[in-house]
């Protein structure tokens, strides 16, 4: 009977009844939902399904395969990984250490790159500036979230997802704010997917059909030498201004240079297809992991939600209205859509400006002048969070 007794009381339906772990079951109802909006709905399943998966895991009673204490105060406590004290760590524990040290978010960048054609960038360099503006909305989020209290580190990290960058994202918030990972992937992932519902509004009440309708001229040939020199110029020029971005950007451009090299088809073959889905479920489980009972369900995890939304649609509105602005002074207009791509939800936001201009004007293709300032915003993210981590962190 004592054996029954401890077998039962070992059991997680016993420890939901323990402490506070009935909030548990919350955490697992919306772990569920996140799954729904995952395979039912395609919100970016490839990353939600495995953060939700990780959320649910995370908070079964008794599993015991993530402990916060050994992450505790935003270090890796090396000597509790030994497994001599009372804790002993789990299988996300050991797999948290890729997000912790900063290496999942840079695996993900180094597939990003081997995926991206900076070509349309290349042809129109005036779409950086646009890639840049769109990051306003980091700044301005930053703003947002001082004003409603939280610290400078807290701030940065929800700012971020204004960059519509979900690796990006999780790098800094792992580095500034460990213990708002959860609640901000969570919101990061999940309006990157409600992309094409938040900004169709933003573009047509910042633009009038006159200038939804313009049509830009084809883009020039890129050249082959082009597209291998550009990589090199932008790791090296941009890891000397901000040398807290190098990851990112590094990894992003070295897996853009296996691309556009031509000879390192194998390891741009392995980058963008093997690597990338194995670190893909490891940083979506492991981040999902972080979204415990006691971190997530604050009244800080609905102000950062409420942010996310602040952040998107800022970042948006920033990218359109510096369009409008620089066709003041150009000869050969831009249609102002266009700056909404600067978001680096790759390639989601450039669909979005050629949805939205063809349904003004038919015969208007903007899908490869949108890709211009997308891709500038993957790199305007990645820079804007090596400035915030070099202030903070």
């Amino acid at each position: 009977m004592e054996a029954i007794v401890k077998f039962l009381k070992d059991t997680g339906f016993y420890r939901f009844f323990e402490g506070d772990n009935w909030l548990n079951l919350i955490m697992i109802v919306i772990a569920c939902v996140l799954l729904y909006l995952g395979i039912v709905k395609k919100f970016e399943p490839l990353l939600l399904v495995p953060i939700a998966f990780g959320m649910l895991l995370t908070n079964l009673p008794g599993a015991d395969m993530f402990h916060e204490s050994l992450f505790a105060g935003g270090h890796v406590h090396w000597d509790m990984f030994g497994g001599h004290g009372d804790i002993v760590p789990g299988l996300l524990d050991y797999l948290y250490l890729g997000v912790k040290l900063g290496i999942y978010p840079c695996l993900i960048f180094l597939g990003v790159g081997a995926m991206t054609d900076f070509g349309p960038l290349i042809a129109n360099p005036k779409s950086l500036l646009l890639g840049a503006a769109a990051q306003g909305g980091i700044f301005a989020t930053f703003a947002a979230a001082r004003a409603l209290g939280f610290t400078n580190k807290a701030a940065a990290s929800i700012g971020i997802i204004g960059g519509a960058d979900g690796p990006t994202a999780i790098f800094v918030t792992s580095k500034l704010a460990p213990e708002l990972l959860g609640a901000i992937a969570v919101a990061a992932y999940s309006y990157m997917a409600l992309v094409p519902v938040i900004q169709p509004p933003i573009m047509k009440l910042l633009t009038t059909k006159k200038e939804r309708c313009i049509v830009m001229k084809e883009l020039r040939p890129v050249s082959k030498t082009e597209k291998i020199i550009f990589p090199i110029v932008v790791a090296i020029s941009v890891s000397l201004i901000v040398p807290s971005a190098a990851p990112l950007i590094c990894c992003l451009m070295l897996g853009n240079l296996f691309k556009e090299s031509g000879v390192c088809d194998r390891l741009c073959k392995t980058v963008q297809n093997e690597l990338m889905n194995i670190v893909t479920i490891f940083l979506g489980i492991t981040v999902g992991a972080t979204a415990t009972s006691k971190t997530f369900l604050k009244g800080e995890t609905l102000k950062i939600i409420a942010l996310g939304v602040v952040a998107f649609g800022f970042a948006t509105a920033c990218g359109v209205l510096l369009a409008k602005f620089m066709n003041l002074f150009l000869k050969n207009k831009i249609n102002p859509l266009i700056g909404s791509a600067g978001v680096s939800a790759v390639p989601m936001a450039a669909r979005v400006s050629q949805s939205v201009g063809q349904k003004e004007n038919p015969a208007n293709f903007l899908l490869m002048h949108a890709m211009g300032p997308n891709v500038a915003g993957v790199i305007g993210s990645a820079i804007a969070a090596g400035v915030l981590i070099s202030l903070f962190a």
